[in-house]
């Protein structure tokens, strides 16, 4: 983590001890049925073999402004197609070449919850150089969040500013770089004074190699350290409730 440009992050809430309070009980199933339903692995798929084709998408290069510019695309196109007239989608600006990427769903409330992934890639040796197609780091989670995008703009309810939260969808850069784009923005974030209530990262989420090698099944795995304790224990309820929901269908 490079904390370079942003040393002051955090300093404005580190004395103040939040009771973090999580639903003890997974609900909104009926809601959540039938967007499960909606979502196409073969989309994942689709936006992916897209992604991995720029030759790397590590952030200072060319080819990361291009991948930049093709997802916000991509999602800009999502978003007119799910007629979502509040909805919307642009780049958080960095000075490096390749910009972040916001798509906002405004909801009943300020209060907001941040669903987020690493658009960039990088190869050790030669990055500027070098092949990164990053088909795993993250290609599989910005494209996974994408589709959880698509899928979520089906709901009237979502479309309609009903939510009971603001939803972010972030698509970071230069995470390989020191976790430079997300930093930015939560920096901003922070001097906004922004309620963000909770966020997911999504990282690797189609690695399973590991897994199956140990003889083990395809599982979610939930990472412990440097995150909010009760928000961690809410997540492992969410994914034992939709794995769950997906053998009933």
């Amino acid at each position: 983590m490079d904390i370079t440009e942003h040393k002051d992050l955090g300093l404005s809430i580190a004395s103040v001890t939040k009771d973090h309070k999580f639903p003890s009980n997974v609900t909104h199933q009926d809601e959540l049925k039938p967007l499960l339903k909606q979502l196409n692995k073969s989309n994942i798929q689709a936006n992916l073999e897209v992604f991995t084709s720029f030759h790397t998408r590590y952030y200072k290069s060319d080819y990361g402004k291009q991948s930049s510019e093709w997802l916000l695309k991509n999602i800009q196109g999502v978003i007119k197609d799910s007629g979502a007239k509040s909805v919307y989608a642009k780049h958080f600006p960095h000075p490096w070449g390749q910009n972040s990427i916001i798509a906002t769903i405004p909801g009943k409330s300020n209060s907001t919850v941040v669903i987020g992934a690493h658009q960039d890639s990088i190869n050790l040796f030669l990055p500027s150089i070098f092949a990164a197609p990053g088909a795993d780091d993250d290609g599989s989670g910005t494209t996974t969040i994408l589709e959880a995008f698509r899928t979520f703009l089906t709901s009237k309810k979502v479309r309609n500013g009903e939510a009971d939260n603001t939803v972010e969808f972030h698509w970071y850069s230069a995470e390989e770089g020191g976790l430079l784009g997300s930093q930015a923005i939560f920096s901003q974030y922070e001097k906004q004074g922004r309620d963000i209530k909770a966020m997911l990262q999504q990282d690797m989420t189609g690695y399973v190699q590991g897994t199956l090698e140990a003889g083990k099944k395809e599982s979610v795995g939930v990472i412990t350290d440097f995150v909010d304790p009760a928000l961690t224990e809410f997540i492992k309820k969410v994914i034992t409730e939709v794995r769950v929901t997906f053998s009933l269908f």
